[in-house]
């Protein structure tokens, strides 16, 4: 009498025996893994058929770094132009970047410091002393805190637009550190608080840059070609 056929679950078990003859069962696939698929002829004649198109970086020995440091500021010479508006804010920051230039060097007969009424009156007195021959940095010091009117706007950017123009007029760097503040905590925050003095960070970019300049970049050095 035959034998009862196998359930059909029972050639799929792992258990069952291969009858004489079977062919071997083909493996599964695993998870993620595709057999490659030949690349089409328009594939393969583009990469064979050239360089790329990829612009080749170029080379490590025509670039150079342009870093401004600051270890020694002796011998530089600057001014410092500083609002009397909000001086309680405005000598604080003062304070913090005489102590910087002190600190690197820079002796108090070359460091002139010109008070004027507020932050608006900042960019042209910049100018001036830019213009006169005796500094090689002018620092511009001030502070703005927004009030109830429209003012805070008008003040804060001739503040920024002024001393801007003043150093490309006068062709020497002016520093802008002038505060342009929500409210007075802010104001304080960033004149010894929590954020830092921003009067001592005016002055290290001040001499750091000056340095830079100082060092000939600019007259040995092609810009386009230093930057890439």
């Amino acid at each position: 009498m035959a034998a009862p056929p196998a359930p059909p679950h029972a050639a799929a078990s792992p258990r069952a025996a291969r009858l004489p003859g079977a062919a071997c069962p083909r493996p599964l696939r695993a998870a993620g893994f595709f057999p490659s698929r030949p690349r089409p002829a328009a594939l393969a004649a583009r990469a064979g058929a050239g360089p790329s198109r990829c612009l080749a970086a170029p080379a490590a020995a025509h670039r150079s770094k342009l870093m401004g440091s600051l270890t020694n500021a002796e011998g530089l010479r600057f001014g410092v132009v500083v609002a009397r508006f909000n001086e309680v804010v405005t000598n604080l920051l003062l304070q913090g970047a005489l102590e910087t230039f002190e600190r690197y060097s820079v002796k108090p007969e070359d460091i002139t410091v010109v008070s004027v009424p507020g932050s608006f009156e900042v960019p042209i007195t910049a100018q001036q002393l830019g213009k006169s021959g005796k500094f090689d940095a002018v620092l511009c010091i001030g502070a703005v805190i927004r009030g109830d009117t429209t003012h805070y706007d008008a003040v804060a950017n001739s503040a920024a637009s002024g001393v801007l123009n003043a150093g490309l007029s006068a062709s020497i760097p002016c520093i802008f550190g002038v505060l342009t503040c929500e409210d007075m905590d802010q104001a304080l925050n960033r004149a010894g608080g929590k954020a830092g003095n921003k009067g001592a960070e005016a002055a290290i970019t001040a001499a750091s840059l000056m340095l830079k300049l100082r060092s000939g970049f600019c007259k040995e050095t092609n810009l386009s070609d230093s930057l890439g």
